[in-house]
């Protein structure tokens, strides 16, 4: 413990100095992180295969353990687009001269040392670390036990660009994953400035039970679309289908399908090929059940009301068939999560309302809820999506890294 101790305090030195650092130099260093993923990456294939090798082959986290070529481009993609980003820090939010004289204004400035505790999904460790580095905050890593091969040699590759740029390699500390330097870290308020969870509703509980340092949540994702009375059905399918299996394991993917009842049957009919082809396993409420049992659906449970306000983060959802507009939102607002909502509708009003009405983070009309990611929002790489409401909400990517300070110029004036 002593030895991670001492290191939090290295990496807190190290900070003030990345925080001085040119925008070209914080550039350099992410150019490097590419290039050098580029470069290794058969090896960092091979470490990922260890953590793989480990992991049951059904287990609803694989997919995002997984790196594939495919997926290391896409990050050196995203590395690379944190480059053409302003500078969040030494921006000029306010400037004034005071009656005495005295020159007040306030700049926006790195948070200091972030701490990151994240579960299963290597590419964290790079789009944190970029947006870090590019911001010009340390940070403390902690990852997954399950990740461990793939996190040390990302690590490893990052340290390598960072002594490429003549910056200390203190700026990126990943942590051992024994579970009780969670706690050390938690409590770190000498060290550390800023805790951010990205994981499991449980990580993200116990982050917020223990952790003496403050604290910016990405919440877990129990998101619902709504196929409302004025649904265009083929839009509905194409909607629901794409939310729920083009990546079920992550945040912003389909949890609970919410229909209008004059479209359950015929938007029902419609999913049950696609969903048949995906193996989607579809928890049904009373009325949904018996249009899909006529339908011979193969994969159907009746629903238990513990399968609501349910993160599935598999080929799995559940079904609320409701009577009208204002039993949609109330059911939304029962179980969501605050991450993202969408309603599939022709009707403007009623999508208008929906927009203003549901609390949160991100919600759509007529769109996917698979959009909801700091690159497809333009902002790069991404920390993870906020469900809170103070500091950063939604996609939480570069220019919420920083925070304000006020600066005064005086000639000698006193108080």
């Amino acid at each position: 413990m002593a030895s991670v101790v001492e290191q939090f305090a290295r990496t807190r030195a190290a900070a003030s100095t990345l925080a001085m650092a040119s925008g070209e130099s914080k550039n350099a260093v992410l150019r490097s992180i590419a290039s050098l993923i580029s470069q290794n990456s058969a090896e960092i294939l091979r470490e990922n295969q260890k953590d793989l090798d480990r992991m049951a082959t059904d287990h609803p986290m694989r997919d995002r353990l997984k790196l594939t070529q495919e997926r290391l481009h896409d990050l050196t993609e995203s590395v690379l687009s944190v480059t053409h980003l302003p500078d969040p820090t030494g921006q000029v939010l306010s400037h004034r001269t005071l009656s005495n004289g005295l020159i007040l204004s306030k700049k926006t400035v790195p948070l200091g040392v972030v701490g990151v505790i994240f579960e299963s999904r290597p590419n964290v460790t790079i789009d944190v670390a970029a947006l870090c580095i590019r911001s010009g905050n340390a940070v403390v890593l902690r990852g997954g036990s399950d990740a461990l091969h793939t996190n040390t040699i990302l690590v490893e590759l990052i340290h390598q660009a960072l002594v490429q740029s003549g910056i200390s390699t203190d700026v990126v500390y990943l942590m051992p994953t024994d579970r009780e330097l969670v706690t050390t870290l938690l409590t770190a308020v000498k060290y550390i400035d800023v805790i951010i969870p990205r994981g499991s509703e449980a990580l993200i509980q116990r982050v917020r039970k223990e952790s003496l340092v403050p604290t910016i949540e990405t919440g877990a994702g129990v998101c619902h679309t709504y196929v409302a009375a004025n649904a265009e059905i083929d839009m509905s399918v194409a909607i629901v289908v794409n939310a729920k299996v083009s990546r079920p394991s992550v945040c912003n993917s389909l949890d609970t399908i919410v229909v209008h009842q004059s479209k359950a049957a015929e938007f029902l009919a419609k999913l049950v090929d696609p969903f048949t082809n995906y193996h989607v396993k579809i928890y049904a409420d009373e009325t949904s059940y018996a249009i899909l049992a006529s339908l011979s659906y193969p994969f159907l449970e009746k629903a238990k009301l513990a399968d609501f306000g349910r993160e599935f983060l598999d080929f799995a959802c559940s079904i609320k068939v409701v009577n009208d507009f204002e039993e949609a939102l109330t059911h939304i607002a029962s179980y969501s999560s605050r991450h993202s909502e969408a309603i599939v509708t022709s009707d403007e009003v009623e999508a208008s309302y929906f927009l203003s009405a549901v609390d949160a983070a991100a919600v759509y009309w007529n769109a996917s809820t698979r959009f909801t990611d700091g690159g497809e929002f333009g902002l790069g790489a991404e920390i993870g999506i906020s469900t809170q409401k103070l500091h950063a909400r939604g996609p939480f990517a570069l220019e919420k890294l920083v925070t304000e300070k006020w600066i005064g110029i005086g000639q000698g004036q006193t108080r």
